[in-house]
């Protein structure tokens, strides 16, 4: 992993194990994750060949120029990739360890940059991880790309992150280059995350900016059995 946030997001699950394979989607605390909470996102992948976005950080809507959440991950990954990030998935869950995913994404006809994904498995109220707790980061300078979506990633590189020994090279094949595909249109401001809960809100909550407020919210409602999602 080359980004600190991901050495960080992956200490922090880590922790959250406490003796376990894997923790659970309730141990998740989003003021532990203040400083990243934009870049943040749960992906539902009970079926990896369509892996479905939970909920999504604002910074990370921005960056793909739309809201993310209830879309499909692999929707903005050229057709090529998806196959092997389909496997990447699965692999993920079936060993109970993170992987980070290295990939080349174009900004439509300006450019292209690098980003870093990891995902962490986490399961939701049984034994089964059926989701990852993800975060996304820019690699590259994007100074002269502001305000621009990523249009579409390409796969060039993954790792299966172990404790117990450094990082290890899970083996996939990068796909050859498509062409160029038309840029998603960039709006303006992308949504926040936004559920709407019936219960007090806890007395921290009081003390938290609106994006950490918000994914406190979300997740608080995502845990309730009533809004449950699956």
């Amino acid at each position: 992993m080359k980004h600190r946030n991901s050495h960080l997001l992956v200490g922090y699950w880590s922790r959250m194990r406490k003796g376990r394979d894997v923790p659970d989607q309730t141990d998740i605390d989003p003021r532990s994750l203040k400083r990243m909470l934009s870049h943040v996102f749960i992906l539902e992948a009970s079926d990896a060949s369509r892996p479905v976005y939970r909920l999504a950080g604002t910074s990370l809507c921005e960056q793909f120029g739309s809201e993310l959440r209830g879309t499909n991950f692999l929707a903005h990954w050229e057709s090529q990739s998806r196959g092997a990030l389909c496997v990447l998935l699965k692999q993920a869950l079936l060993m109970k360890q993170p992987v980070s995913i290295n990939s080349i994404a174009s900004i439509g006809d300006y450019g292209m940059i690098e980003l870093e994904t990891v995902l962490a498995p986490i399961t939701f109220g049984d034994g089964r991880p059926t989701r990852f707790l993800g975060m996304v980061q820019i690699l590259s300078d994007v100074a002269h790309f502001p305000g621009r979506a990523i249009a579409f990633q390409r796969l060039v590189g993954s790792q299966i992150v172990r404790e117990d020994e450094p990082l290890s090279t899970f083996d996939v094949p990068p796909p050859p280059m498509p062409p160029m595909e038309p840029a998603i249109r960039t709006h303006p401001r992308a949504p926040h995350l936004r559920l709407v809960v019936s219960r007090d809100r806890p007395a921290a909550a009081a003390h938290m900016d609106s994006a950490m407020r918000e994914f406190v919210e979300a997740l608080d409602s995502l845990t309730r059995p009533v809004l449950q999602l699956v």
